[in-house]
């Protein structure tokens, strides 16, 4: 079991011992007769003791925690978060006893049924796991290595009838009946992360009113293979009206099951996709989601949308300020140019590690003119005159970083992209490690001295 508190981790599974050859005083002092001396603590009443603990820093919960039962008592107190590795500390009700006070917890890897001292670990995006030597065809993890859902369930319920203040709840293979348990009883219940959960098992957090934040993972490659469609999405929608942030990992779905998260959810200001699997034709929906802020697409392996549809029928998101894109498949151009359409009013466009970005795709995002800020970092195939091509209509930029950009050179830079340069308010530029630009930047005034330097260039 692991205890983690304020995002420190203790381990519970130590015990401190005496030193193995004392020297002689030492030794006395075990052999000694005489009465322990008074403890000075026992004066403390427990909430002054708590409060004296709390001061501490996290990193001696543990071994202050082992002094005696009063302070392993008054420790288990103050721990908030716990990420449990062992199902029958909670199975047999221990955790309640240990810990009272949880307000987060996360029982992903105790519903995994692994071997803990297997030297073989596997990391995926979103947790790591040891495995045996017996892998199974194709998966890493078979479904008879993941409790059983009823067992699953049950715990849940305890969870939830134990600990009604619950505000962060991480939970792998419940179904309805596990998820209405929690629903029910933790009303303020505002941040679910859910693995390998199905459609129907969403009907579960229906009644979660005041849930502000939620992660689906359906599909996780090698690992598990669950199916959040349109059904689930809808389901999600007219449950939790108050998202405030949302990511899909592994999900499916389309036009109507994100326009239904828009049309519910008009609080959504932060929606994520991750190695999605949307049916072609689903960024037109993201025009209803009329307060969304952020848009997140990450390691879309095919294209973004396989059928946007013709421009007149995208619509846009007017109050977008954020757009970032990292380890995406950008060579179809029709998606990547309905993505900026759809995001033309967008301030901050952040491209990272994303493949097939050449200047003519890059060419696309001229369409968003209100830019302030520009990070690409990892786009191989850019050259600097795909750059200059968009941000020189980019009247209101501000802000430019360039990182691990190969084709980039700073022989290549003409005389109106470094007067751009000269009158940002920050630039990072370090397209390659023999990029002489970024170490003459080192310690100058970029506003005061970058035109001048750049006037050595010629286009």
């Amino acid at each position: 079991m692991h205890l983690n508190h304020n995002n420190h981790h203790a381990s519970l599974s130590t015990t401190p011992s005496p030193p193995s050859s004392p020297d002689p005083t030492t030794r006395l002092t075990y052999l000694s007769l005489d009465p322990p001396a008074p403890d000075p603590t026992s004066l403390l009443s427990d909430h002054l003791l708590s409060l004296i603990f709390s001061k501490l820093p996290i990193s001696q919960y543990f071994s202050n925690s082992l002094v005696c039962r009063r302070w392993l008592y008054l420790h288990g107190r103050l721990v908030q978060s716990l990420k449990l590795f062992d199902w029958s500390f909670l199975d047999s009700g221990r955790v309640f006893h240990r810990l009272p006070n949880l307000s987060d917890v996360n029982i992903v890897h105790a519903c995994i049924r692994v071997p803990r001292n297997s030297s073989i670990l596997v990391t995926r995006k979103y947790f790591s796991v040891h495995l045996d030597s017996k892998l199974s065809e194709n998966r890493f993890i078979d479904e008879g290595n993941l409790l059983p859902t009823r067992a699953i369930d049950k715990g849940l319920k305890l969870l939830a009838e134990s600990y009604p203040n619950l505000r962060r709840l991480v939970a792998i293979g419940a179904s309805e009946d596990g998820l209405s348990s929690v629903a029910k009883e933790c009303q303020i219940l505002q941040e679910l992360e859910l693995h390998s959960c199905g459609d129907l098992s969403l009907r579960g957090i229906s009644g979660c009113m005041n849930l502000q934040i939620v992660k689906l993972i359906g599909c996780v490659d090698g690992f598990y293979s669950s199916v959040v469609s349109d059904i689930g999405l809808t389901i999600l929608a007219q449950g939790c009206r108050r998202l405030v942030r949302l990511e899909l990992c592994g999900c499916e779905g389309s036009y109507d099951g994100i326009k239904a998260i828009g049309q519910c959810c008009q609080m959504l200001e932060e929606l994520t996709l991750c190695d999605h699997r949307m049916d072609g034709g689903w960024l037109a929906a993201l025009s209803f989601c009329g307060n969304l802020k952020t848009l997140r697409l990450q390691s879309c392996k095919s294209s973004i949308d396989s059928s946007p549809g013709p421009d007149e029928y995208l619509g846009s998101c007017p109050t977008l300020e954020g757009l970032h894109l990292q380890r995406c498949q950008l060579r179809d151009k029709q998606a990547v140019g309905a993505l900026f359409s759809v995001c033309r009013d967008v301030k901050e466009i952040v491209l990272q590690d994303c493949w097939g970005l050449g200047n003519e795709v890059f060419g696309l995002a001229s369409i968003c003119r209100r830019v302030k800020l520009l990070s690409l970092e990892g786009c191989s195939l850019l050259t600097v005159e795909g750059l200059e091509s968009v941000i020189l209509s980019w009247k209101e930029l501000q802000r430019l970083r360039v990182v691990s950009c190969n084709k980039i050179m700073d022989s290549e830079v003409t005389p109106a992209l470094s007067t751009l340069f000269s009158v940002l308010k920050e630039l990072k530029w370090s397209p390659d490690s023999r990029s002489l630009l970024s170490s003459s930047l080192a310690g100058t005034g970029l506003r005061k001295k970058g035109g001048r330097f750049f006037k050595s260039y010629k286009g």
